[in-house]
Parts: structure tokens; C-alpha cells; sequence
């Protein structure tokens, strides 16, 4: 049983990130259902496993927390849903890379409910939209930009961290970062690109989309 919760208002980061590891271990232990944490950040920068100090554009531009996440410099704030998913991967396969696949997946089939293609890119971490509407790139090639994140912790195979989605935050807020690392994509939202979706619409897709891969896929947990 996954067990969903949502915050209402605004989350501070310290305190998500000590409730995900106290619910971690007690999924570990066998304690506590895993869950899906749905919540919304006050504006931050996070830095990753992976983050460069140069992506830093503006170090005093919002408050910066260092996180044991994979991945390199992030933004939250209001408008972005952060899915914060705390699942037993070693009761559903032990495999990582097929793990995080369905999270890129989850992310892609949720984006679908509003008629939006997401779209993975090698090289590049989490889910990208071509944007048609504006001018080709240099190179000839659509404009694209990224409308999700994903960085995923896994402790003893259990997992926490999670995704994000674009909604409707204020995109200017990520020019104080190099987003992931990626200097010449940009970043966009679902309100962005047109569509008058609410936080609601957007966590019942979220929940409807997520069986998909995680109760009847190929991540669905095995009891033995």
C-alpha cells in the first residue's frame, strides 16, 4: 500500500527532508507504508550530489541547502509541484536504472493528461517539451526547454527525493542557476505553455498515471 499525502501551503525545505528520512527508515523497518509526498516549497536553490559552484549564478538571491540527491543545482518555489516518492525499490526489483526510468515515465504519462509530450534527452536529466512556437536553435534543431526534474537518494533500497513539475512558479527564479547543469535549454511550465491547469488537475493525474508503473508495471512491488 502507497499511502498519499498533501501538504497544504508552503514546506520548508529542513523540515521535508528530516520528515523523508525518519519515513524512510520506518518503511525500511517495515513500520510504515511508503508514500507519496505532495508539497510546495518557499523559493530555494538545492544543490545536488553533482552541483558546480560556477551554476551558482546568485548565491544570495534565495536560501541554497545542500542535498544528498543525485543530480546538480535545482530551483523550488510556489507553482512547483515537488513529488517526493518514498518506495522500497529493493521489493520492486533492485534495479536503479529501470527505477528511475519509471519515474521519467510517471512524469511523461502525467504531462500526457494535458496533451503535453514530454520527452527524454541523453545527456540531459529529466523531462524536456519541444517548443515549436518559438525560433529554431543555432544548430537548426527545435527550442526546447524543461519542464520537470528528478533526483532520486536511495538508502538500504529504499528511496526519497523525488520530482518536480512545473506548474505555474515564477520562471524567473531560475536564473539564478544554471538548471542541472544545462546552460543553452531553458526552462518552462504548464501555464506556460498555455494551458490553464490548476495544482488539483495536476495531482490527479499525478495519482492516476502512477499505477501505470508503479502498482500494475514493471516497478509494481513483489511480495514474496
Amino acid at each position: 500500500m502507497v499511502e498519499w499525502i498533501t501538504s497544504v501551503g508552503l514546506t520548508e525545505y529542513d523540515d521535508a527532508v528530516a520528515w523523508m528520512e525518519t519515513r524512510a527508515a520506518a518503511i525500511r523497518a517495515g513500520t510504515a507504508d511508503e508514500a507519496i509526498w505532495l508539497v510546495e516549497h518557499p523559493p530555494l536553490y538545492t544543490a545536488g550530489t553533482s552541483a558546480k559552484p560556477v551554476d551558482l549564478v546568485d548565491p544570495d538571491r534565495f536560501p541554497v541547502f545542500e542535498s544528498a540527491r543525485g543530480g546538480q543545482y535545482t530551483y523550488h518555489g510556489p507553482g512547483q509541484r515537488v513529488a517526493y516518492v518514498l518506495l522500497d525499490v529493493g521489493a520492486r526489483g533492485r534495479d536503479v536504472r529501470k527505477f528511475v526510468q519509471a519515474i521519467e515515465d510517471w512524469i511523461i504519462a502525467t504531462l500526457t493528461e494535458f496533451n503535453v509530450t514530454g520527452e527524454r534527452r541523453d545527456g540531459r536529466v529529466g523531462v524536456w517539451v519541444a517548443r515549436n512556437d518559438k525560433p529554431l536553435s543555432p544548430d537548426g534543431t527545435p527550442h526546447e526547454d524543461k519542464i520537470a526534474a528528478l533526483g532520486i537518494r536511495l538508502r538500504k533500497w529504499v528511496s526519497f527525493h523525488g520530482l518536480s513539475i512545473n506548474l505555474e512558479p515564477d520562471l524567473s527564479h531560475f536564473d539564478g542557476i544554471v538548471p542541472c547543469g544545462i546552460s543553452q535549454h531553458g526552462v518552462t511550465s504548464l501555464v506556460d505553455l498555455g494551458l490553464p491547469v490548476t495544482m488539483d488537475d495536476l495531482d490527479l493525474a499525478l495519482r492516476r498515471t502512477f499505477d501505470m508503473q508503479f502498482s500494475n508495471g514493471p516497478l509494481a512491488r513483489q511480495i514474496d
